[in-house]
């Protein structure tokens, strides 16, 4: 299916509303070709109101096309100007340009006047606006005698510019003779003629450099005015000068500076009227004078002001509103308002429009014998007259033309021919100016041409609209038809849009939207095509956007921006800050997906934007970084409202730093007392820019603030003026009195003095007084320097003192102190306590009793009592010089203690003193108690020795501690079997001289545990234990012994030896190889089950000893601290010959010795051991 484009516009709907102003723009007019014969069209001019710089050359442009090329003409003031007889007006060939050189010679003013450029061909004229050259005037202030101006503090003040009247209107601003702006405010401001206004007058408005400037831009000039002198003095001082020399009706204003409700200084009256122009800023002005100075409102009254369009300037005192319509026509209300009243003033609002074009008429091609119409469509304020000219001439006396007919602002044409073409000119005018356009009528028979280039090749994004350009050109109009594809495949309708200038619109383009386009034109003169490529891109995007940051001054911050684009495509990454360009800052370093910003400064603050350029599209995100820091110091600290103990202290806060203020601390320094030292003074709410301070008397204050937020406190401020308030009398008196004596006859008064701060005033003293709490006598007093502590000498020892410290200055006491109790110093006290006795409470406790001590006799503060006792020494420690003497003190007035920790059946001593802050008194007589039997403490040892067969003796140490008379042992024991599972207990009671018992009629080769402990009338102390293992069968230890002194096997048994060494190597080396090696199994299959070498680890034989040698076992159940065995005197014993068993034959051939194991488990086959086996255990094997 074909699409054809009709030659009318097609209507497009409102979801495309943003192609709209892009397809005007194509479909505005149509261009014909400049290869064909055309009447001329104007394509640039001067301004209507050209205003010129008189130093340069004037340059006034006319620019035209046409075929053939248009010749060029000009008019000044409405008859031709003949630019070939003034030599220095030169035209520039193949245009309309005119340059007046007047840089040689001649005067801009000469050329002043108005200009209009004609352009002509074959087929019409085109004519310019009426061009008004004026050439730019800064004229200089006339010179005047401005007399100085005295006034009084509050009154207003108008100080007036008004500049020479210049070409365009200068510029107006204040300065001072360094070229500084004068501050302006709500108070002082200029108004838009140029005045300055001050509402009320402040001393510092005092000044002999108010000047006026008036900058002319054109010229690059600036013209100033006489510097005006203000000089503003108090009442009293205007009197005087009033009375020397002058009268009240020669001042500006005689109001009072008393303060008074708002007038106007401008504009006058209650109300007024303003006339502006559709399109330009209307701007309204309200200056107020009045003290307090007054508050500028405004309002409409029969409506809202237009929010986006209206602005306050100049401290609210002109509204501006923006591109003006009829619309914003009315009364305007500003009111002026302070404490003391409110005035207002309507201000009547009229919108006038110039003309301006609803519809400018546009170029016309017909064919012969065509129709067709030129339009004018204007408006304005008041309605402008619409008149039309032919080449320039008004149509009324142009040469007549019958296919014309005017009606109105529409000029109809029917039927035309080639002596139609020409260019019609619409003029629309009002009072408040005129619109000239030209249009031509161009009668033409062509056929048609595509003038759009072929093969164009179009990428779009996807998702996004494609427009493929079909510009045409034929006369009369031709159709246009697309197809898609090289055998013309349908375009449905519903998916395409086909737009009058001949450009086809694929609304949503998709992928599948690839491929070539041809437009078809076709009129009755002919056709023409041509085609056009379409490529569909994915779309830009920003996968990882930057992110919202808050970094304080100094840090380091990072943005990331990474970017997904289409293959094809070469994106271009680029920051902004606050949509200009970063900072050119080596602190700035961007690579492929970040920004990173070091060092960060307070003004890196703001917006920073990613952008992704293609060439097709680009996609943008935006972050905002958020400097933020401790805030800047307050300055400008002021202090106001002094009295003697107040003062107001006001400040201007620093920059906050992003993060709001919390509080305010402030801080005061006494320079007289303390200088350099700083103290906190208050602290008040991050809202409050005022404090009210109490102040001491007698203190030379500074003042300074700091500012707190969430990330810490500002530097101080610069500190304050210094303020020194009166001195007044002490408001305080000495804390910390104390009375307290250091010898037995003195009473030493200290206190905590003042510090300078407190003292109020010069001279500061104390007074101080005392007398005896119990007597009659009056106080004594005395006056003392600047100290903490008076000595009263020759007072009776301890005694009760009231005693009182009052400061003093130079100007008065403080007020009356309170009193305190101290006492004179304390003496040793003179009595023992009496009655003293004992109850013992047990074996290790025991009470003592005795009776206080009077107060008087103890001649201090009662500390306590102390108990001394010991224990009496046995005869053979008596000799010693020091008894072991131990001390208990029982603090505050107890009359009976406890003692802990005592030694039962132990004889002691003891004594009982009393205890002042002087020290201890006398002793009280010595007591003596005893304290009864305790359970015994474990016997020393226990060791077992000659173990046989079947008996074990048993050998032990008594107990260190028998804490009493030992009235027996227990015995208990019981056999371990090889499970290591307990055998029945047995339980024997041995008498109390007994060191030593033997066994009896135990099994052999059996191991016993044993528990052992004393016993006292008081009862059974702790036990101890031990273990030990009877001896294997005598036969068997005599064939051992037989076969282990014959030659042979002691030869057998080194080379044995030999091969378990040789084996044992093989095995280290096969196990550090990860290999095994059954050494276990072959000893297991050698081992006689009567012989069980135990491991090194579980224990060893004893120590060897006969029956007249009663040596005991080293401490310990388990393990000998001797592993060794005795010799005996005989050379033909056997030696001790390794790890496995140790043991020793006697001369008869018995093996004696001593088994001694772990307490809780045994192993249940000696052959388990990892160590190499002795030569008994190789015999063993061969038995």
């Amino acid at each position: 299916m074909q699409l054809k484009i009709m030659p009318r516009r097609k209507r497009l709907s409102a979801g495309r509303t943003p192609l709209i102003l892009f397809l005007c723009q194509i479909i505005s007019a149509l261009d014909v070709p400049l290869d064909l014969v055309q009447p001329p069209t104007i394509t640039q001019q001067s301004p209507k109101d050209y205003i010129i710089d008189p130093r340069e050359n004037i340059v006034i442009q006319c620019e035209a096309k046409g075929k053939p090329p248009p010749s060029f003409s000009w008019t000044r003031n409405g008859t031709h100007f003949d630019i070939d007889k003034d030599p220095l007006v030169t035209m520039k060939p193949g245009s309309g340009t005119l340059t007046i050189n007047i840089m040689s010679e001649g005067k801009a003013e000469t050329y002043e006047g108005v200009y209009q450029c004609t352009a002509r061909n074959e087929r019409g004229a085109a004519i310019s606006n009426n061009i008004v050259v004026r050439p730019s005037r800064s004229p200089l202030w006339t010179k005047e005698k401005l007399e100085p101006i005295t006034l009084r503090n509050g009154q207003s003040l108008i100080l007036p510019c008004r500049p020479p009247l210049g070409l365009p209107p200068p510029i107006i601003f204040w300065m001072d003779n360094s070229f500084q702006r004068l501050p302006q405010s709500e108070r002082v401001s200029q108004g838009l003629n140029g005045d300055l206004y001050f509402s009320n007058v402040l001393p510092e408005d005092t000044r002999e450099d108010y000047i006026c400037y008036a900058r002319f831009n054109h010229t690059q000039t600036i013209q100033q005015k006489q510097p005006i002198s203000v000089k503003v003095i108090s009442v009293d001082e205007l009197n005087d000068t009033i009375a020397a020399n002058l009268n009240d009706t020669e001042f500006y204003s005689a109001k009072s500076n008393r303060e008074r409700p708002p007038t106007f200084l401008t504009p006058e009256g209650n109300a007024s009227h303003k006339e502006e122009l559709r399109g330009n800023v209307l701007s309204l002005e309200c200056i107020a004078e009045g003290l307090p100075t007054p508050v500028i409102y405004w309002i409409k009254e029969d409506g809202t002001l237009p929010i986006n369009r209206t602005f306050y300037r100049n401290f609210k005192k002109t509204l501006q509103i923006i591109q003006v319509s009829e619309a914003d026509s009315g009364n305007y209300q500003c009111i002026a308002k302070n404490p003391l009243g409110a005035i207002h003033h309507t201000i009547s609002v009229t919108v006038k429009a110039a003309p301006y074009w609803i519809m400018a008429p546009q170029n016309l091609v017909l064919s012969p014998g065509e129709d067709g119409r030129l339009m004018c469509g204007a408006n304005g304020n008041p309605k402008p007259k619409i008149s039309w000219l032919s080449n320039g001439v008004p149509v009324e006396i142009a040469p007549d033309d019958p296919s014309r007919k005017i009606d109105g602002d529409t000029i109809i044409f029917s039927n035309v021919q080639e002596r139609s073409s020409a260019v019609y000119q619409c003029n629309a005018s009002n009072e408040y100016g005129y619109l000239l356009a030209n249009a031509f009528v161009n009668v033409l028979a062509e056929p048609p041409r595509i003038l759009t280039s072929a093969n164009t090749l179009y990428q779009v994004i996807a998702d996004r609209p494609a427009l493929l350009d079909c510009a045409f050109f034929g006369s009369p109009l031709p159709t246009i038809e697309w197809f898609k594809g090289a055998k013309g495949s349908a375009l449905r309708e519903d998916i395409y849009v086909l737009h009058e200038n001949g450009t086809l619109e694929i609304p949503v383009a998709q992928k599948d939207s690839t491929g070539t386009y041809t437009c078809v034109a076709r009129n009755k003169l002919g056709m023409a095509k041509n085609e056009v490529h379409l490529e569909i891109k994915d779309a830009t995007r920003i996968i990882k956007q930057p992110e919202y940051a808050v970094m304080q001054r100094g840090g380091t911050v990072s943005f990331e921006c990474k970017v997904k684009h289409d293959h094809t495509l070469i994106p271009t990454i680029t920051w902004l800050k606050d949509n200009g360009e970063l900072p050119n800052d080596g602190r700035f370093t961007v690579d492929k997906d970040h920004l990173v910003v070091a060092d960060v400064r307070d003004d890196d603050g703001g917006t920073y934007t990613c952008v992704a350029n293609t060439t097709l599209d680009n996609v943008s995100a935006s972050a905002v970084l958020s400097v933020v820091d401790v805030p800047n110091p307050p300055f400008d600290l002021e202090l106001t409202d002094q009295l003697d103990k107040s003062v107001q202290l006001s400040w201007t806060p620093g920059n906050d730093n992003n993060s709001p203020i919390t509080k305010f601390i402030i801080e005061y320094e006494d320079a007289m007392h303390e200088a350099g030292l700083w103290h906190h003074q208050t602290e008040v709410s991050g809202m409050q820019t005022t404090a009210q301070l109490k102040l001491s008397p007698y203190v030379n204050y500074s003042f300074r603030v700091m500012a707190v937020n969430s990330l810490g406190r500002s530097l101080p401020s610069e500190a304050s003026e210094q303020y020194l308030t009166k001195a007044a009398e002490p408001d305080t008196n000495p804390t910390a009195v104390e009375g307290l004596g250091s010898e037995p006859d003195n009473l030493v008064i200290t206190w905590k003095p003042l510090n300078g701060f407190e003292s109020n005033g010069p001279g500061l003293q104390y007074k101080v007084s005392w007398r005896q709490k119990d007597g009659d006598d009056e106080w004594t007093s005395v006056v003392v320097a600047n100290v903490s502590k008076y000595i009263v000498s020759g007072t009776p020892t301890f005694v009760p003192y009231l005693i009182k410290v009052q400061a003093l200055n130079d100007v008065g006491f403080a007020p009356e102190p309170a009193v305190v109790m101290g006492h004179s110093g304390e003496d040793l006290p003179m009595v023992a306590p009496g009655n003293v006795h004992v109850n013992v409470v047990n074996s290790t406790l025991a009470e003592v009793h005795w009776d206080p001590v009077p107060l008087k006799s103890i001649r201090g503060h009662l500390q306590g009592y102390r108990i001394y006792y010991w224990k009496a020494q046995s005869s053979s420690k008596r000799n010693r010089r020091h008894l072991e003497k131990k001390i208990l003190t029982f603090q505050g007035s107890k009359t009976h203690g406890m003692l802990p920790g005592l030694e039962p059946f132990s004889h002691y001593t003891l004594n009982v003193r009393v205890v002042n802050g002087k020290g201890e008194g006398p002793a009280s007589p010595d007591r003596v108690f005893n304290t009864p039997e305790g359970v015994p403490s474990a016997p020393s040892s226990l060791k077992i020795v000659n173990p046989t067969l079947d008996s074990l003796t048993l050998e032990w140490d008594p107990p260190s501690r028998p804490n009493g008379i030992l009235t027996e042992y227990t015995l208990k024991y019981q056999p371990i079997n090889s499970t290591h599972e307990l055998g029945p207990l047995v339980d024997l009671k041995i008498p109390a001289n007994k060191t030593r018992w033997t066994l009896k009629n135990l099994n052999f080769s059996t191991r016993y545990k044993f528990y052992f402990y004393a016993q006292t009338a008081a009862g059974s102390g702790s036990q101890i234990t031990e273990e030990a293992v009877t001896t294997v069968d005598e036969a068997m230890a005599s064939r051992q012994v037989d076969i282990a002194t014959q030659g042979w096997f002691i030869g057998l048994m080194c080379a044995v030896a030999l091969l378990i060494l040789i084996l044992l190597i093989v095995c280290f080396i096969r196990r550090n190889k990860g290999g095994k090696y059954p050494v276990k199994e072959k000893e297991d299959a050698h081992a006689d089950p009567e012989i069980q070498p135990m491991k090194e680890d579980d224990g060893t034989f004893g120590e060897y000893s006969d029956a007249e040698d009663h040596k005991p076992l080293k401490k310990g159940s388990r393990t000998p601290s001797d592993r060794t065995v005795k010799k005996e005197d005989s050379d033909d014993s056997l030696v001790d010959y390794g790890e496995g068993v140790n043991g020793q034959f006697n001369e008869d051939g018995s093996f004696i010795g001593q088994y001694s194991g772990k307490k809780e488990k045994e192993p249940a086959e000696g052959n388990e051991s990892s160590e190499a086996p002795s030569p008994v255990n190789a015999m063993n094997s061969f038995v």
